[in-house]
């Protein structure tokens, strides 16, 4: 039973890492944003070099909370117009189970990288946290995980990244390419 699993989340890694191109399966160089991959050999994951010093002077006081969720300092900010999976949200990949929530955490923390992230005040939730439109390098962070199928537009709230999910939906990137619950859903069922 042990080697099942153990298989099973082998052929996870490897189907994630073929539809996501984020993970690299040898030690050639080839790393993340971050300069950190897998090591095959040694059967680990782990980072070279300056990446990481660098990020931690850069990005100290940025946590990513979830796919939709920053802290920059004390401030909260939920990102408007969107829903990222939760973190404990489970999708189906070929009958295979992805942590589809941590999957988007990732995949924002990946895109901001070691970039500075400014974000656009629009209002204040029910949980004191700042709803806002947020960037880096000029670029809507939710409209990159809305087109790149890691979260959807919250029509509830937005119409503003429907085009966004349509282009994810129709080219099965992200999530769109598993069996998933809407968060909506999701936080409505669980």
């Amino acid at each position: 039973m042990r080697k099942q699993k153990l298989i099973k989340n082998f052929v996870s890694i490897i189907i994630i890492s073929f539809l996501f191109n984020n993970i690299s399966f040898s030690h050639s160089g080839k790393t993340n944003s971050k300069g950190c991959h897998n090591d095959t050999k040694n059967k680990s994951y782990h980072c070279h070099g300056e990446n990481i010093k660098n990020e931690k002077k850069t990005n100290r006081n940025l946590k990513v909370i979830d796919g939709d969720t920053i802290h920059i300092g004390s401030l909260k900010y939920r990102f408007s117009g969107i829903d990222a999976p939760e973190k404990n949200q489970i999708c189906l990949l070929s009958n295979i189970k992805i942590k589809c929530g941590i999957l988007a955490s990732e995949k924002l923390k990946e895109k901001i990288g070691l970039n500075t992230v400014k974000c656009k005040k629009e209002s204040i939730d029910r949980y004191k946290r700042i709803v806002a439109e947020c960037f880096v390098n000029n670029e809507s962070l939710s409209s990159y995980l809305v087109k790149n199928g890691y979260a959807f537009a919250y029509r509830k709230y937005s119409k503003k990244f429907i085009l966004d999910e349509d282009y994810a939906r129709l080219n099965k990137k992200g999530l769109w390419a598993m069996k998933f619950e809407f968060p909506w859903d999701h936080r409505k069922n669980n």
